[in-house]
């Protein structure tokens, strides 16, 4: 990712409405499959540490390791420690094989510089029999833009692209719903009508009554998929 993206993340994940829902689509889905366990926990692309500060709240008692290559976004996760924080590429993960009981990767098999079918590997490998891969993806590669320029995304998936990638390395797949949905249509039209590099990054603080609006709208959808309900469309997979 480009610096000031790392910048931007790190001043707004606490509190930046869509990184609220991804944090708490995360726990909703681990609670449901980790239900009341103690586990060892690997969030791989790790960024500035929000996801891994958002867990060590609602999981204080599991062990929680954090992955990144970046340098930037690793200086400033270690300014609110929560983790074990570890420099490293999800291409070569630098964990014996059946370490974790759970590995968390949100939108990281999008970025440039991982190979997919080599990172799913590594994380079959890392992972301890039974264990749980949970993937936040962005979707459709029609939905490309400049902030996924500015983030070097160069893959977007469909539900179905994601997970037939994912039974491709091993994986039985026990959950894959889109998510966002709600909000779709208005993703839509900023895709249509933005400038290319001249948009406006996507992470930013948003006005008030829009954050909270847009948290109301994740938090019903939420509630549908822990009701079981796959999502048919959105601007992001789960």
């Amino acid at each position: 990712m480009e610096a000031r993206e790392y910048a931007l993340m790190h001043s707004v994940e606490d509190r930046m409405w869509w990184y609220r829902a991804v944090h708490a689509n995360v726990l909703c889905l681990l609670s449901r499959h980790l239900p009341g366990r103690e586990a060892v926990l690997l969030d791989a692309g790790c960024g500035t540490g929000g996801m891994l500060r958002r867990l060590a709240q609602a999981r204080p008692s599991w062990m929680l390791f954090g992955l990144d290559a970046a340098p930037d976004a690793l200086s400033r996760a270690m300014r609110s420690p929560s983790a074990r924080l570890i420099a490293g590429d999800v291409n070569h993960i630098p964990f014996a094989d059946a370490s974790f009981d759970a590995i968390v990767s949100v939108d990281v098999l999008c970025h440039r510089a991982v190979a997919p079918d080599q990172t799913l590997a590594e994380f079959r490998r890392c992972l301890a029999p039974g264990g749980i891969l949970l993937l936040n993806l962005p979707a459709y590669d029609w939905m490309k833009s400049a902030h996924d320029e500015r983030v070097h995304n160069v893959r977007r998936f469909s539900r179905g692209d994601a997970q037939a990638l994912i039974e491709s390395a091993g994986f039985h797949v026990v959950r894959a719903t889109y998510w966002n949905t709600l909000l779709f249509p208005l993703m839509l039209l900023r895709r249509l009508f933005s400038k290319g590099g001249e948009a406006e990054s996507d992470v930013r603080e948003y006005p008030a009554v829009l954050d909270r609006t847009f948290s109301a709208l994740t938090g019903l959808e939420r509630r549908l998929v822990e009701a079981g309900i796959n999502l048919p469309f959105g601007g992001s997979g789960l």
